[in-house]
């Protein structure tokens, strides 16, 4: 494969290089792949969408797509060692969902009890289609596999990645030229789905991304960046929303990359589903694992009358200056842990609060996640609600997760979605678990209601496919009445993503 792709920007400390993506495709069929590969066919992120029925031409149509998507992000680099049979091949999992995972191939053995951010021992397999499974060490049950064509004689590792019920593997041929002395090559590979497109910046400790040319930008989900050629050495590594310098998705202080050294650079999801966690690869050497280490955190103003919020987070502000209620603040990204700096004002007073979510008045943030700051109830005694915002996006291609906070005085409020519900009973300060729906083209009833009666209801609200949604049920600045209709409660429809 010839080139470097469209998305590859040269970078200060760049010395020419090249690489590419290639995808593998398979040579033939098996029942549990087709099973398999049926399932996570509509896994919605990086390839687009499948929905397909798996007749006998259309199975072998979905295999095909499946595989070779999976398998994208090979590695360009020359051919394998001639006529041999066999090739080398092993384990990296990028699978957070679990401890440890098991890679047969053939069904033999090849790695067992590999644990996140670890990478097991080369085996010989069959080049010729060979079946490519991997097993949750626990049970010893597969939850992805792949049926790649390999080349004899070189060296391959088998990437899993994603989450639970969504892991998918990609294969990463490693036979790229090593470059000269002081020199050094990488890859980047984003298999976070979740996160949407993404900048990478490779600089000296001390540069300024303000400044800072990307050494990739607008890398989708599911592509690489082609080995680039660098300066061999010690870099700070950013990653940023595409396009977004202030959208940092992962800051890694210091990553070595030796002399005359092969490496990858895998950017995996985080629980949040925005943040992303990082894996190097030395060529046919070890891995280092680069977690995360931050949170993004907002406010949500909800205060009855009209009460106002000024937040602010490790000096970085949420509500700068007096929000009114209802009101959600836009994330922050913050050091993860409990926060050095932590305060909320309430019509221009501070409080503090206690909580079984804070500790020493401060909540406390969770690497890799996504948190809501609730400010809820009368301006004369607040509460705080920590939450946890879990904004992965839906499983399911088409599907459309919901959630609804309570933010009211009253507990049992309920929401209703295409006349089905999918909260009900929440407490009041509290939030219930995502519930999935499908996808509206035209439009659908949404109605949210407290014992009481209904306080929002929308009858065309258009729901787009794989989008993320939070309602927050909230007092408005007007005084509560309970005569029908009832005034003083409405909602806040968010889409939180994409």
């Amino acid at each position: 494969m010839a080139g470097r792709p469209a998305a590859t920007v040269l970078h200060p400390l760049l010395d020419g290089g090249n690489g590419g993506i290639a995808s593998l495709g398979s040579n033939r069929q098996s029942a549990f792949l087709a099973a398999l590969l049926s399932m996570s066919a509509r896994r919605f992120g990086f390839f687009g969408e499948f929905s397909m029925r798996f007749t006998p031409w259309a199975t072998r149509l979905a295999l095909t797509l499946s595989l070779s998507a999976t398998a994208l992000l090979t590695a360009c680099g020359g051919g394998g060692g001639g006529g041999d049979s066999n090739t080398q091949v092993r384990l990296l999992n990028a699978t957070r969902s679990f401890a440890e995972l098991d890679l047969s191939v053939d069904d033999k053995t090849i790695n067992t009890k590999v644990a996140y951010a670890s990478v097991g021992e080369y085996g010989s397999v069959k080049s010729d289609g060979p079946v490519v499974r991997v097993l949750n060490s626990g049970v010893g049950a597969p939850i992805t596999a792949t049926q790649p064509s390999l080349a004899g004689g070189s060296n391959y590792t088998f990437i899993s990645y994603g989450f639970g019920g969504a892991v998918r593997m990609t294969t990463l041929q490693e036979v790229e030229t090593a470059p000269e002395a002081n020199k050094a090559k990488l890859l980047v590979l984003n298999l976070a789905p979740d996160a949407g497109a993404m900048d990478v910046y490779v600089t000296t400790a001390t540069d300024s991304l303000d400044s800072a040319t990307a050494l990739s930008t607008n890398l989708a989900g599911g592509s690489g960046s082609g080995y680039i050629q660098i300066n061999s050495g010690t870099f700070r590594v950013r990653v940023t929303g595409y396009n977004k310098r202030t959208d940092l998705r992962l800051d890694i202080p210091a990553m070595t990359l030796d002399s005359a050294s092969v490496n990858t650079l895998i950017l995996t999801a985080s629980e949040g589903g925005v943040l992303v966690n990082g894996i190097s690869l030395v060529q046919k050497g070890a891995v280092k694992n680069f977690p995360n280490t931050q949170s993004r955190v907002r406010t949500v103003a909800a205060l009855a009358n009209g009460g106002t919020v000024t937040s602010s987070i490790n000096t970085q502000p949420m509500f700068s200056s007096g929000a009114v209620s209802p009101l959600i603040s836009d994330y922050v990204t913050t050091a993860s842990g409990v926060p050095t700096q932590f305060s909320i004002a309430v019509n221009g007073t501070t409080r503090s609060f206690t909580a079984p979510t804070l500790v020493d008045g401060k909540p406390t943030l969770v690497a890799g996640k996504d948190a809501t700051l609730l400010v809820w109830g009368d301006p004369s005694d607040p509460k705080l609600t920590v939450l946890d915002d879990d904004n992965r996006l839906p499983t399911l291609s088409g599907d459309v997760k919901v959630r609804l906070v309570n933010a009211l005085p009253t507990s049992g409020a309920g929401l209703n979605v295409a006349f089905g519900s999918v909260a009900s009973n929440i407490a009041a300060g509290s939030a219930s678990t995502f519930s999935t729906t499908s996808s509206s083209g035209t439009g659908v009833q949404v109605d949210l209601t407290v014992p009481a009666g209904t306080i929002y209801t929308n009858s065309s609200l258009l729901f787009p496919a794989n989008s993320v949604w939070t309602f927050f049920a909230v007092p408005t600045a007007s005084a509560v009445t309970t005569t029908a209709p009832i005034a003083g409660f409405t909602a806040l429809p968010k889409r939180e993503r994409p």
